[in-house]
């Protein structure tokens, strides 16, 4: 197994948790939390929030404990399993490893606000009247991506045998 596909996970997933550590920290450092910036009128703001939750909220509610091992141990576990799959499927299938490259840098981006925060910085804000979809960052979106082509790839049966 070559080395490039290592480097192609590293440049990948780097430039995925850079993008996104430094998009925070611009966010952070010149908005006030709940503040926001419009960018189009009744379309898109930049919104500093922290989401205790995962994707759209998804245990927000729970306890600080149960987001901790929730978000925490279990993310690291699923980030160790998209290293192996990447790790099975890079040399043959590069369409799909960029798709697990993005999945990985994003999980690794929110984990590292997690890690210092407890919860993760978002700030890309989309509405349309009254229909609003939550808040996401560059981290979220490289999983979207990721997630989208790992799918194709399951549905057109393009994944390595085990």
């Amino acid at each position: 197994m070559g080395q490039n596909i290592w480097a192609r996970l590293i440049l990948i997933s780097g430039f995925v948790i850079i993008a996104d550590q430094l998009t925070k920290y611009i966010i952070k450092i010149n908005i006030a939390l709940y503040d926001n910036i419009i960018v189009i009128k009744n379309f898109f703001n930049i919104t500093h929030i922290l989401n205790p939750g995962g994707a759209f909220g998804f245990f927000a509610s729970s306890s600080p404990g149960v987001r901790k091992f929730v978000f925490l141990f279990v993310s690291s576990i699923v980030a160790l399993l998209i290293l192996w799959f990447y790790k099975k499927s890079a040399e043959n299938f590069i369409f799909l490893s960029i798709g697990l490259a993005l999945i990985f840098g994003g999980a690794v981006g929110n984990l590292i606000d997690r890690f210092i925060y407890g919860k993760v910085l978002d700030f890309l804000d989309f509405y349309m009247g009254t229909y609003h979809w939550p808040a996401f960052n560059m981290a979220d979106s490289a999983i979207t991506i990721g997630m989208g082509i790992f799918i194709y790839h399951i549905i057109f049966k393009k994944i390595p045998e085990f």
